[in-house]
């Protein structure tokens, strides 16, 4: 069977890498235009596209895919399928119709939960204890096409989005070999996904990381989770942006964000019904650090009231 990969970040990795080593043809990797990056604004590869030039994959990165921009490409390539992990934009009619056995899409998230952009952080935000990877095929609407395979996983309690992300990448490499062997034996199944089940996770930015007092300790613990790595959970001390990679409950209580002082060598800070104990913090202009680091050289006021 002739496969034709579609794309982009390293979420996308492991399925072409997975494929490659099933040993099936991979026609060509379609992946986004390389974009700049970095201080230096440097023109920074894929990592669909250095994994597949690694893999000596022919690599394609077009501008557009509108009004049969890729057309030749498919035409000349001819796929049998195509794989679409992370690509990053929607697939017009002709490409979704072209391929003799469809295009298959490796989703990451039990379907029809968190269909969209960001179903990892958001499971992780929501503070859902299972999710997983999902196969399916694709149709005209967001996640909305038959589910073909799904396999589940635990989420860990103190877990983040980032972890979460590479054991689901490395899962949806096993579930997409799998898929295309059934697809091609003719037994994979087609399963109508429940649309009344169905949630949106809506894609981050960097507001979403933004800490709500108010909110509850787990809720807040949950965010600190699901936003690392980016866009990290944040708020202000003394007008400057702290960002929190770690936290934990605490047995405190205050007025919502007041600092409550040192416990344990963790920053405890008062929230709705409780209280966190922040333990890895991030100054603007300094490095990522353990509280009990930067209290070294640092001062951090009791009473003070972050916003």
């Amino acid at each position: 069977m002739k496969v034709l990969f579609m794309g982009t970040p390293d979420f996308a990795v492991p399925s072409l890498e997975a494929i490659a080593a099933a040993g099936h043809e991979i026609v060509a990797a379609v992946s986004q235009p390389d974009r700049p990056k970095g201080r230096g604004h440097k023109l920074k590869p894929t990592e669909v596209k250095a994994a597949a030039e690694r893999l000596g994959i022919p690599v394609y990165q077009p501008e557009t895919l509108k009004n049969n921009a890729f057309l030749d490409k498919l035409n000349e390539l001819d796929p049998d399928i195509i794989i679409v992990a992370a690509y990053g934009k929607i697939l017009p009619g002709y490409i979704l119709d072209y391929p003799r056995y469809g295009c298959v899409n490796v989703h990451g998230s039990l379907l029809p939960k968190y269909r969209g952009a960001a179903p990892i952080q958001r499971c992780v935000i929501n503070g859902d204890s299972v999710t997983g990877v999902t196969t399916m095929y694709m149709d005209r609407t967001l996640d909305t096409g038959d589910m073909i395979f799904a396999e589940k996983t635990e989420i860990g309690k103190t877990e983040t989005a980032g972890e979460l992300f590479d054991r689901l990448a490395a899962l949806g490499g096993e579930l997409i070999v799998r898929t295309i062997g059934a697809i091609e034996n003719g037994t994979a199944p087609r399963i109508k996904q429940d649309d009344s089940e169905a949630t949106y996770a809506a894609m981050l930015d960097k507001s979403t990381g933004r800490i709500d007092w108010t909110r509850s300790p787990n809720e807040i613990i949950n965010l600190i989770r699901g936003t690392n790595p980016w866009p990290l959970a944040h708020s202000e001390y003394k007008g400057e942006i702290m960002k929190i990679f770690a936290a934990e409950a605490g047995s405190g209580a205050g007025e919502p964000g007041e600092i409550l002082g040192v416990r344990g060598k963790k920053l405890e800070i008062a929230c709705g019904d409780g209280s966190v104990l922040v333990g890895e913090i991030q100054m603007k202009g300094g490095k990522r650090m353990t509280v009990a680091s930067y209290l070294n050289g640092h001062e951090i006021e009791t009473g003070e009231i972050m916003k």
